[in-house]
């Protein structure tokens, strides 16, 4: 049995939750325009210890969403998680921000799920999942237009899900795309991701591990003559 803390601060969700083993026991988040992590993660740890009957003595390891997202909303999380890990002495488990964000929509065969998280303008961070979960298309930052995902229009479904998904409302048509814009990360679909690297001890570094910015790109304008 393996008690692992989840820690998601990628956006504007402060998020926390504790597992054992691959099942939440504990769940503590507040989805805030103000972006409070700094207030609020650590009490949140401290509630959901206390939620689950536990110590942070119990704690065999820490995971944390790694991004992409908010610069400010990345480091205040990976910068906790480290100083649990130094402090307890235990392993750091690192989550794609994307990929955990993508488990909140059940999927059928054949349909496939697009997290998109609002960047700036009209830029978005956006991975490509299948049915089965598996990344397809690899994580990107990218300007939304109307021809932004038109190769798995073809798709039975195509669930287009987050903060950026109402910028992809605006641009594309297509009867197979279906937006979601309420859905955020949370620590609650970390868990069974970061039991499996637990299993087979797919640990970071702590001293260097950083967070995945994937910054924000700048289009160059056009040099007069």
């Amino acid at each position: 049995m393996a008690i692992l803390l989840n820690l998601e601060t990628a956006t504007t969700n402060c998020s926390v939750s504790i597992s054992k083993d691959d099942q939440i026991i504990a769940l503590k988040e507040n989805n805030a325009e103000n972006y409070s992590h700094s207030e609020q993660l650590h009490i949140f740890i401290k509630e959901a210890l206390q939620e689950a009957s536990l110590s942070f003595s119990d704690i065999e390891a820490v995971s944390i969403s790694k991004g992409p997202g908010s610069y400010t909303g990345l480091r205040i999380g990976v910068s906790a998680a480290k100083g649990l890990c130094f402090s307890l002495d235990v392993p750091l488990i690192s989550i794609p921000t994307l990929e955990s964000m993508a488990r909140q929509v059940e999927l059928q065969a054949g349909e496939i799920v697009i997290p998109v998280l609002d960047a700036r303008r009209m830029e978005v961070y956006s991975c490509v999942y299948d049915a089965d979960y598996q990344e397809i298309r690899e994580t990107r930052a990218e300007i939304i237009d109307e021809g932004s995902f038109a190769e798995y229009a073809s798709a039975s479904k195509v669930y287009l899900i987050g903060s950026g998904a109402e910028k992809c409302r605006g641009a594309l048509e297509h009867p197979n795309f279906q937006f979601e814009e309420t859905i955020v990360p949370s620590a609650r679909e970390m868990a069974p991701l970061a039991f499996k690297k637990f299993q087979v001890k797919q640990f970071e570094d702590v001293a260097y591990f950083e967070p995945y910015y994937l910054k924000d790109f700048v289009i160059q304008s056009k040099k007069k003559a």
